[in-house]
């Protein structure tokens, strides 16, 4: 894909090149990377890129169409989180990188999630990608830095004083993710606060900075809340559902609206047929699937060959998907001439008064192995790992 900035591209690199790019981007947050970064960019056409964003307007227009009874089904009872709000703030939406029978790249609905992303930190990947290699700078997105940061602190702190606004995670430190979580900091000077910090009166919240309670009024939520569950003996002053004076961005209860859940109801000529485990026709072929909980992260749980014994066994059959295969093509080529494949994520922001979100950055997986996580990668290999794509005239 776009022969000509690979081939500058891996003339260009070496290996002092890429421990530049990590350093820098060390540099810059004050955090070591708590995942591997991928030596290369993802290089693909402007024609793919309109196909990227065709596919995710009619995805966007089909889930406006949806009744909010439809979407509130998805959301879990002993999850639901008081004050629900009319659409998300944070929309991202997955694509493989394919090719289709007729041997044309393409894109490939993967997942799609309401809940932010490495926002902070993929733009300052793009940034330190155009330092390390200046030619990047002509294909770069063309939203300026100031501009990035105007959306995301409107979007995130508003009107209010970021003291007062902050970061919510459990254990943020053990995170592989604090790197953004830095660079967040940084963007909006606002804080990182633990879950298990969190102090509760009446129904205000605070947290202690140098010694003073402060009064938290919005919440940037990266708190994955049904993993709360998973945590022995966890002890919080705060619950989620609970009826606090916060207003979240976004709110918990879109992470479950906005998921797996809604990929049975979606159809485009990108996105791969999937059902509800409970409702898959007898004469489709379980071979061609794959099978998805419904709310896993971080492909978790999902079983790339799943079989009938696999399948009867689950009880909770509707709280499964399975999503018809889609292959994604290795084009990605290295130094030494092997190829790697990648999954693209479009970074949107929804704001209250839009009609329809604005698409902010983009984050590139690139992998060898059979799934497209970073955790899933050998590692022994190279050109794997978070990424970012540039998309350029052939």
């Amino acid at each position: 894909m776009i022969p000509k900035y690979r081939k500058q591209f891996n003339q260009e690199f070496s290996q002092e090149k890429y421990q530049q790019l990590k350093n820098i981007l060390q540099q810059k947050s004050g955090v070591e990377p708590g995942f591997r970064i991928s030596e290369s960019p993802i290089f693909l056409t402007k024609e793919f890129e309109t196909k990227l964003i065709e596919a995710s307007e009619s995805i966007i227009s089909q889930i406006k169409a949806l009744p909010s009874e439809v979407l509130q089904k998805a959301v879990p009872h002993n999850c639901k989180v008081p004050n629900d709000t009319d659409q998300p703030h944070f929309f991202t939406i997955d694509f493989g990188v394919c090719k289709s029978e007729n041997g044309e790249i393409e894109p490939q609905l993967i997942e799609l999630q309401a809940f932010p992303s490495l926002y902070a930190f993929q733009k300052t990947f793009e940034n330190t990608f155009c330092e390390v290699y200046p030619f990047l700078s002509e294909i770069r997105n063309p939203m300026p830095q100031e501009t990035f940061r105007n959306y995301l602190k409107e979007l995130i702190v508003g009107d209010e004083n970021p003291e007062n606004v902050i970061l919510l995670e459990i254990f943020p430190e053990k995170q592989k993710t604090a790197i953004d979580f830095a660079l967040t900091e940084q963007l909006l000077g606002i804080k990182t606060v633990c879950l298990t910090k969190v102090k509760k009166e009446g129904k205000k919240l605070f947290y202690s900075n140098d010694n003073q309670l402060i009064e938290i009024k919005r919440i940037y939520n990266r708190i994955i809340f049904d993993d709360l569950d998973n945590i022995p003996d966890l002890k919080t002053e705060f619950d989620f559902r609970e009826e606090v004076d916060v207003k979240w961005i976004t709110h918990p209860n879109w992470f479950f609206k906005i998921s797996k859940f809604l990929l049975p109801l979606l159809t485009h000529q990108f996105v791969p047929k999937s059902y509800f485990l409970n409702e898959f026709p007898e004469q489709e072929n379980l071979e061609n699937f794959v099978l998805k909980p419904l709310f896993s992260f971080a492909g978790s749980g999902v079983n790339l060959n799943p079989t009938k014994e696999i399948t009867d066994s689950i009880h909770d059959k509707e709280n499964y998907i399975l999503q018809r295969k889609v292959s994604y093509e290795p084009i990605f080529e290295d130094i030494n001439g092997e190829f790697s494949k990648a999954e693209i994520r479009l970074l949107y922001i929804w704001r209250e008064n839009d009609d329809r979100p604005i698409l902010l950055e983009n984050l590139g997986r690139m992998t060898k192995a059979a799934m497209v996580n970073v955790d899933f990668n050998k590692k022994d290999a190279i050109w794997i790992g978070s990424s970012n794509a540039f998309f350029a005239e052939k």
